[in-house]
């Protein structure tokens, strides 16, 4: 009987802890958040693909930077593509392309496998310390977190807001996200693929 009331009693205190930063993480940032930002560099963040099409979500991420794209910055597309069977990165890239985007003004992150993995990239491979995220509101929050917890200067612009198919799930998939990241963010482990 005392088991079950000590972990009940730790259950709640996981809890109140993982409230606690969610809600210190959506506070610290939430005005690094604007509806439109000019940056040298526009940092877009994967999701998944359907065949060589982007997904509803990427396509309104990808739209987003075409609508922040001036011809005189860079597009940053970050996502997976760890084999030949599945690749975000190329279909982001054909997508921006095929509406008018310069193909020499689109930078591919092709092991951009996680939001911490993308921004940590963007900081040590492509040595970028300032740019415009791009990404669903829910999830800029986190983005945004991780960049400034990683010395990147960054402002988050958010698609288009919508309620997508599945939205609760990844709602409680991005609550949890949130609390595994800000322990991530003080150990800065390498990514994945450095």
């Amino acid at each position: 009987m005392k088991l079950i009331k000590y972990l009940f009693y730790l259950m709640i205190i996981v809890l109140i802890i993982s409230l606690i930063i969610n809600g210190y993480m959506i506070k610290s940032t939430y005005k690094n958040i604007k509806n439109e930002y000019n940056s040298d560099y526009i940092l877009v963040l994967g999701a998944s693909v359907k065949g060589n099409k982007p997904s509803l979500m990427l396509k309104d991420r990808l739209d987003k930077a075409i609508e922040l794209y001036t011809g005189n910055n860079k597009i940053i597309v970050s996502g997976d593509h760890q084999d030949d069977d599945y690749d975000e990165v190329t279909i982001m890239k054909n997508y921006l392309v095929e509406n008018n985007v310069l193909e020499e003004d689109i930078i591919l992150d092709e092991y951009g496998i996680s939001t911490y993995d993308s921004i940590y990239r963007l900081k040590n491979k492509l040595n970028i310390d300032k740019c415009v995220i791009i990404t669903q509101k829910y999830h800029l929050y986190r983005s945004i977190y991780i960049a400034k917890s990683l010395d990147v200067s960054a402002v988050g612009v958010p698609a288009v807001d919508i309620k997508y198919r599945g939205q609760k799930v990844r709602d409680v998939r991005e609550y949890l996200a949130r609390v595994k990241d800000f322990f991530k963010v003080m150990i800065k482990p390498n990514s994945k693929y450095d």
